[in-house]
């Protein structure tokens, strides 16, 4: 299999060797990819309008001081937005040019053992994301079912169940449920938030000018902590770039999917956050579902904003926290898509999110965020240095499914990286995502070309003697 320069996949027959992993994970051919560029933006849109964003926009307001003001937390995040649709951009290229999924991608440069465990650094937090998002998604349900019912129902757990079975059940329809989930929650959650910002601006205009619009701010390491916040939100999800630009029709150039990542990003995440921050600077509540109470002055607020919480965590696991296990499970048991996809909801059930939503598991959750997302960085720029330094985006895709190929073991160089840059990145945990990034870039291109001379994983790579 190759690819031409508009992306397109050129088929051959079979890709030799992709017979001994299932379909789902085989290179995706271009009449197989039914996903738009409209519908692919809105899928971001949809991802990106959900109280968790939103509680990053709330916690620039502390005790009624602002961390950052406006101006500075919008530079900051165009900053950011402008760094995550780069990143995205170079690194979906690969899965959007040959149709493969991240799980396979990463045997380029991890090789097809070592692959597995980078695989799960990206597939155990999403599973357990995926739990947390359903307990809230869960929570909320149960808060309108209580509504509706006058009290006679009260069972978070069974909603929590519930929502789980109906969130399986969306998923084993593949991207073409997720697109058009993704679209009807982005314009549901999108008209609410504007109704919002509207009431915010009418009502509540001198509180926020006083207190995040002309704060003092500041330009220094909060300021770039909150660039890292961005990053860190969005990490996982370019990780696994290929797994979404394999499922988009072909024929779209690097510059036009770059706007595809950007655009929806600017309108969902900066409006959101935006909301947050104003909300909080409002009324001094950090919390957005509290907070949204006291803005929205109505006897069925408590059904709107339960709305709001459900709709938005099934958006999030929808693209975010499925997929990608999914295919991790498929890899490593060879089960079906669909198997897999039931077993990711199953262990999202296991992962014993009424735990994680208690105040007293809140440090051991964020020393969690911290630990695996002290991983993500590197992996993507050794994904990033291997593709595009290494091997000047020429990679025989064929030899990525032959298990006894040039990619067959472990790759120690890109493992070793990847250990040196989360080393690195816990040196500085508030900016730790770029400083592994960095440190990881660095040691995988010196560890290529000085360590493991005999390494398969030299061949195709400007550093293969046998080519010179």
């Amino acid at each position: 299999m190759s690819t031409n320069l508009a992306g397109k996949v050129t088929e051959e027959p079979q890709v030799q060797g992709a017979t001994t992993v299932d379909e789902s994970l085989r290179p995706k051919p271009d009449q197989d990819r039914n996903v738009g560029p409209i519908a692919y933006m809105f899928m971001w849109i949809g991802d990106g309008v959900n109280l968790g964003n939103m509680t990053l926009g709330a916690s620039l307001i502390a005790v009624g001081v602002a961390t950052l003001n406006a101006f500075q937390t919008f530079v900051a995040a165009i900053l950011a937005i402008g760094i995550i649709s780069v990143v995205f951009a170079l690194n979906d290229r690969f899965g959007y040019r040959t149709g493969i999924p991240y799980v396979v991608q990463l045997r380029m440069s991890f090789g097809i053992k070592g692959s597995i465990i980078s695989s799960f650094l990206r597939g155990v937090p999403a599973i357990v994301w995926y739990g947390f998002q359903s307990w809230v998604g869960g929570t909320a349900l149960n808060e309108i079912a209580k509504v509706l019912s006058g009290g006679a129902f009260d069972s978070v757990p069974i909603c929590f169940v519930v929502l789980q079975a109906l969130q399986i059940v969306l998923s084993l329809y593949g991207f073409h449920a997720i697109k058009w989930v993704e679209t009807l929650a982005s314009v549901v959650i999108m008209l609410a938030l504007v109704y919002v910002f509207g009431v915010l601006l009418n009502s509540h205009s001198a509180a926020i000018t006083d207190v995040w619009v002309n704060a003092k701010g500041t330009w220094g390491l909060p300021f770039f902590a909150f660039i890292m916040v961005f990053l860190g939100n969005y990490a996982a999800i370019f990780l696994s770039a290929a797994d979404y630009s394999r499922e988009l029709k072909s024929g779209i150039s690097d510059k036009k999917r770059s706007a595809l990542y950007f655009v929806p990003i600017v309108i969902a995440y900066g409006f959101v956050l935006t909301i947050g921050a104003m909300m909080a600077a409002a009324t001094g509540i950090s919390n957005p579902v509290k907070a949204f109470a006291v803005i929205v002055d109505n006897p069925y607020i408590t059904v709107a904003v339960s709305a709001f919480i459900v709709i938005g965590a099934v958006a999030v696991n929808m693209v975010a926290n499925i997929v990608p296990p999914a295919y991790v499970i498929s890899l490593v048991t060879k089960l079906k898509y669909k198997a897999s996809v039931v077993i990711t909801g199953l262990l999202a059930l296991c992962s014993f999110p009424w735990v994680l939503v208690q105040d007293s598991s809140a440090q051991g959750l964020n020393t969690f965020i911290l630990i695996y997302s002290a991983f993500l960085g590197p992996i993507v720029a050794i994904l990033l240095v291997d593709y595009y330094v290494l091997r000047k985006q020429k990679v025989d895709t064929a030899e990525l499914y032959e298990e006894n190929g040039a990619f067959k073991g472990y790759n120690l160089s890109a493992i070793l990286a990847m250990l040196i840059g989360a080393g690195a990145a816990f040196v500085l945990v508030d900016i730790g995502w770029i400083i592994g990034f960095v440190a990881a870039s660095i040691a995988y291109v010196l560890l290529s070309k000085y360590a493991f001379k005999t390494s398969s994983f030299k061949k195709g790579t400007i550093y293969d003697s046998s080519a010179k």
